[in-house]
């Protein structure tokens, strides 16, 4: 949306006013969520993505799926993520607590949105996100959503039944989000695992890497294949996987991206070059 802003110079005796001063007090004058650029105002979409703190990937990523956005921005808060396994000290690390702290440095911001960019509730269940999601809304006022709400969303939109997973898991956390789909009317006709449990080391897994896995879990046939982990390098890779093997790849961090818009208000088919999901409304 954008609102043309007429720039009035007010001449004062034994005072030079000028445009910039102009523009200055017309910027001041608009809600923070309005930006003056050259005389325009620009109605602002921030997009604020809660980041597990030993995350390296998301941020530059999620930054550059909106960088062709001059209205978009990502904003982001971290809190202690370091190691991912089904020990207690591992989930503890994600107590919806720690989460909301971050949540609300977030809303300081005034961001239009706020996404939970990490994959937990997939082993550890959806419902987990769901309560997330509310509680932030609840104590911000801001709509919010997760990676992994949105990829099941994303998947019904497709009418995927039949999925193939792709994530650096140890094998008791691959198992548990397989069981979790299973559960939930999935069929995992393929997975592919790298049995890493050190998430700042799911960031060491190169591209060449994934798109090998991809192009194996792509054998069975699946209606779509997810990359489910925010710290793998799986979102560069869409478009031209998904050209070549005809199946439709959700990254999870782009997926964080696609509803933290759609929540925002704004059109997610704006992104291109990273996959088709972004033309999913």
């Amino acid at each position: 949306m954008v609102q043309r802003i007429l720039l009035v110079s007010v001449n004062c005796p034994g005072a030079v006013r000028s445009p910039h001063n102009d523009a200055i007090e017309q910027r001041n004058s608009l809600s923070p969520e309005w930006r003056i650029n050259f005389g325009v105002a620009m109605k602002r979409t921030m997009l604020g993505i809660l980041t597990p703190s030993s995350n390296t990937v998301l941020e530059p990523l999620s930054s550059a799926m909106v960088a062709g956005l001059d209205d978009v921005s990502a904003h982001f808060a971290r809190f202690p993520v370091t190691e991912i396994s089904l020990d207690d000290a591992s989930q503890a690390q994600f107590r919806i607590d720690n989460q909301l702290a971050a949540a609300r440095m977030l809303a300081d911001a005034k961001v239009n949105a706020i996404v939970w960019s990490g994959t937990a509730a997939s082993w550890l269940g959806f419902e987990k996100d769901a309560e997330l999601c509310e509680q932030i809304t609840r104590e911000t006022g801001i709509p919010a959503g997760s990676s992994v709400l949105a990829v099941n969303e994303l998947l019904g939109k497709l009418g995927a039944k039949r999925v193939a997973f792709v994530t650096p898991y140890i094998d008791s956390i691959q198992e548990q989000i397989i069981a979790n789909y299973e559960r939930a009317g999935y069929q995992c006709v393929a997975e592919r695992h790298l049995g890493e449990q050190r998430n700042f080391h799911f960031s060491n897994f190169t591209e060449a890497q994934i798109a090998d896995l991809i192009r194996q879990v792509a054998d069975a046939k699946p209606d779509a294949i997810s990359v489910m982990c925010t710290n793998m390098r799986g979102a560069r890779l869409a478009e031209a996987l998904e050209k070549e093997t005809g199946i439709p790849l959700l990254d999870s961090t782009s997926a964080a991206v696609w509803t933290g818009l759609r929540i925002a208000g704004a059109d997610p088919a704006r992104v291109q070059g990273w996959g088709r999901m972004f033309a999913l409304s």
